[in-house]
This record gives structure tokens, sequence and C-alpha cells, in this order.
């Protein structure tokens, strides 16, 4: 690819700069430390996870991104469960934020899961990033999010079809995987295993 960057499958040789790499991306984001490294060193040992599109970005040999693919479902309102994915954490090195990197390793990312014959992906995240490669607010295509009334405005809640008219006629629920939700004492106890990091509380953090 263009300036000496490579996308590649993530080895086990790579898992804990992996690791390290998504814990530097989201410390202190969302909320004082971070769970994300926690998430994606849980998720590899569960059916979900999808190892092909578990990817790294190397730029002149230097890991700087990751992303993770795990398989989920919409609970469809006449009784189906339409195969989907999601993704996440996505992750990019602090110094190389805000400079394109996340959005080609999106892209990428997206083109290898269309080419598994992946017709759709879920997400939670912000219109203003991910719109700008096909994703739409779920509920404009009758598509909700479970753990919201229905009637919510829940614009963080996305959807794009990788094959186009997957989801036509579709309406229904999603509901993150399991996967996602982890023991925080288990996960404080995993961190330690890292560097020590102050943990903030900021302006903006969820939690």
């Amino acid at each position: 690819m263009q300036n000496n960057i490579i996308i590649r499958i993530e080895t086990p040789n790579d898992y804990a700069a992996t690791e390290n790499l998504t814990r530097e991306a989201f410390w202190n984001v969302y909320r004082p430390g971070c769970l994300e490294h926690y998430v994606l060193h849980c998720f590899r040992g569960k059916k979900d996870f999808v190892p092909g599109l578990s990817l790294v970005m190397e730029q002149s040999g230097k890991l700087i991104g990751h992303v993770m693919y795990v398989r989920s479902e919409i609970h469809a309102d006449d009784g189906r469960n339409i195969p989907a994915m999601t993704f996440g954490p996505i992750s990019i090195t602090p110094e190389f934020k805000r400079q394109g990197y996340g959005t080609i390793l999106l892209r990428e990312s997206m083109r290898r899961a269309e080419a598994l014959g992946v017709g759709a992906l879920a997400i939670e995240g912000n219109i203003g990033f991910y719109g700008k490669s096909g994703f739409v607010v779920a509920s404009a295509r009758g598509i909700h999010y479970a753990a919201e009334p229905r009637d919510a405005e829940v614009p963080y809640f996305l959807v794009c079809e990788l094959k186009p008219g997957f989801l036509d006629g579709v309406t229904g629920t999603y509901q993150d995987p399991e996967g996602y939700f982890v023991d925080e004492a288990e996960a404080e106890r995993f961190d330690a295993q890292f560097p020590p990091k102050e943990k903030k509380k900021l302006p903006g953090q969820l939690v």
C-alpha cells in the first residue's frame, strides 16, 4: 500500500503488541483507564471472533493500528436471525491519530469482510466518521439497538450494507455480542501486567 503501509492478518506473535497498542489508543478516552485491550484479549478465545479479520497496520515496519471483527446477528421481527458482523476496538497508536490511518484501516477491513461474503456490519460509532465509509443510522433502515427503546433516537448505532440490498425488508433489533461485556475486576488484574499509567477523569468521557 502507499506510504509504506502494510495491512495484514494478526499472528500470535503480535498479540502482546496489539493489546498494548489498543491500551495506548483508548487510555482515558471513554473512561479513566480503559477496558478495550482486555476485550480484545478475551475475544480471541471465543467462537464469534474472526481471525481472518483481526488485522494489523504497519508503517515502515512499525505497528500503528489494529482492528478486530466478530460475528453478530440482527434479530428480525419476522423471526429470522440475520447474520452480520461488528468490529472494534479499532485502534490507532496516539501519535498517528487524526492523520487518515483509521480510515485506511477501516476501509481495507470492510473490503476484506465483503470478500468473505459478509452482508452487513452493525456498530456503535460516530456517524461523522463512519458515515464517510457508507454507514447510516441504523434506525433509518428499521434496525434498532436492543439496549434502547425503539422510539429513542440512537445516533451512534450504525449499519452498513456490504452486499447491496442485503437488509431490504429487514426490520428488527441488534444486541452487542456478549464478549464486549467484561468483568471490570478481571480487567484490572489483566491491566496490572502492563506498564503503569495514570487514570484520569476527563471531560467527554462516558463513564
